[in-house]
């Protein structure tokens, strides 16, 4: 099993190394994502898992903001989790970041892998106009028994 937590590791790093966005260069990071997820059984070929989630702009006295999510993992999905915390770096073309504004839907690559506690990776863009880009701040932090690999679709509400 210690094989395949490696293996599914180093192949989630390659996978989100290649996704990161080359427009994500020219943008300016505006804060912090930070999702708590729910508890999930994957299905082989995919996933749905609920999260509650809080941004904190950059910027002092910026106001804060919150929103439900759901991501769906599609691609090699297989095992159960427990709950996980997932924090991204949000960025956008300017500093301003209106109320509400992170909601939509975001796409892109995923890798993680578990054995009792393990980690992950998300990469995706999208939002409002597709304006947004959320890079991983720190691996995703999990525990069960999982291994997936794919695209990743998350919806902001």
């Amino acid at each position: 099993m210690k094989t395949v937590l490696k293996a599914g590791l180093a192949a989630a790093a390659v996978l989100v190394a290649g996704a990161l966005p080359a427009s994500a260069q020219s943008r300016v990071q505006v804060g912090t994502l930070t999702c708590n997820m729910a508890p999930n059984v994957a299905f082989v070929i995919g996933s749905v898992r609920e999260m509650s989630c809080a941004f904190r702009p950059a910027v002092h006295g910026a106001k804060r903001g919150t929103y439900q999510g759901t991501v769906r993992r599609f691609g090699l999905d297989i095992g159960v989790n427990g709950r996980g915390t997932l924090v991204w770096g949000v960025f956008a073309p300017s500093a301003k970041v209106p109320a509400g504004a992170l909601r939509g839907t975001y796409v892109g690559a995923t890798g993680a892998a578990s054995i009792g506690v393990g980690l992950g990776a998300n990469v995706l863009v999208g939002g409002s106009q597709n304006t947004f880009a959320l890079q991983p701040l720190s691996l995703e932090g999990q525990t069960g028994l999982n291994l997936a690999l794919g695209v990743s679709d998350l919806t902001l509400r």
